[in-house]
């Protein structure tokens, strides 16, 4: 699944998280933010860790469809 990596940036600076802190708070790896952040894919699982950081439901970080 493809998450917003706007939606998520934006989320992440409004709760003060660094990408490192980020990492940490959420258990993923650097690395898979960073890919995130360039437009991958991700698992339901990774979407689900990061959704659950922010105190985001998933559908609101999904990447629309169009």
């Amino acid at each position: 699944m493809r998450i917003n990596k706007n939606k998520m940036l934006i989320e992440m600076v409004l709760q003060g998280y660094s990408l490192v802190k980020f990492a940490e708070v959420s258990g993923v790896s650097r690395a898979t933010l960073s890919a995130i952040k360039n437009g991958k894919t991700c698992s339901i699982n990774t979407a689900a860790k990061i959704c659950k950081a922010l105190g985001v439901e998933v559908e609101e970080l999904l990447e629309s469809e169009v």
